[in-house]
C-alpha cells in the first residue's frame, strides 16, 4: 500500500465529519485556537482527499487569473450595472476577486488589517462570544465558512 493510500484510508477510518466540525465550532476558539493549543498534526476536517485534488490539479490551467474588477466610474449608472455584473460573475465561478480604483485609502486598509489582527490575538474567551455560524449576526467570525457541515 502506497503513503497515499494509507494517507486515504486514515481519513476514511471512523470519521465523523459533521461530529468533528460541530467539536471544532464548540471550541469557539477557530483555527488561532487549534495553533496556540500546541497542535502537531492538522484536523482531518481541513485536509481534502488525495483523489479529489488530483483531479482538481489535472483541470487547472496554469494561465488561469484571479478576476479583477475595476471599480473607477461606480458612480455612473451605466459602469455601475457592469460593475456589478463583473462582482456577480467574479463571485459565483471563483468565489473572490481582487477591486482596483475602490477609493479606500491604504492608511484605512493597514488600519482594517490591523483591527483584525488584533481581535484574532485577543484572549480566545473574549473571542468566543462572537463564534458563529450563525449568518443572521452583523458580527461574527467563523472557520470553514464555505464549506458544508455534513
Amino acid at each position: 500500500m502506497s503513503s497515499t493510500e494509507d494517507s486515504q484510508a486514515e481519513l476514511t477510518m471512523d470519521y465523523d465529519r459533521l461530529k468533528e466540525i460541530n467539536d471544532f465550532d464548540d471550541t469557539k476558539a477557530g483555527v488561532k485556537g487549534l495553533v496556540d493549543s500546541g497542535i502537531v498534526n492538522i484536523p482531518r476536517i481541513f485536509i481534502r482527499p488525495p483523489d479529489e485534488l488530483v483531479e482538481e490539479l489535472n483541470q487547472c490551467k496554469s494561465t488561469l487569473k484571479i478576476p479583477v474588477v475595476d471599480l473607477s466610474g461606480v458612480e455612473v449608472e451605466d459602469q455601475r450595472k457592469k460593475i456589478v455584473d463583473e462582482i456577480r460573475e467574479a463571485s459565483e465561478k471563483w468565489g473572490f476577486f481582487q477591486q482596483i480604483n475602490h477609493g479606500v485609502p491604504s492608511c484605512v486598509l493597514e488600519g482594517m488589517i490591523l483591527g483584525i489582527r488584533k481581535f484574532h490575538e485577543q484572549d480566545v474567551e473574549l473571542k468566543k462570544e462572537y463564534y458563529t455560524r450563525n449568518h443572521t449576526r452583523r458580527i461574527r467570525h467563523t472557520t470553514l465558512e464555505s464549506s458544508p457541515v455534513h
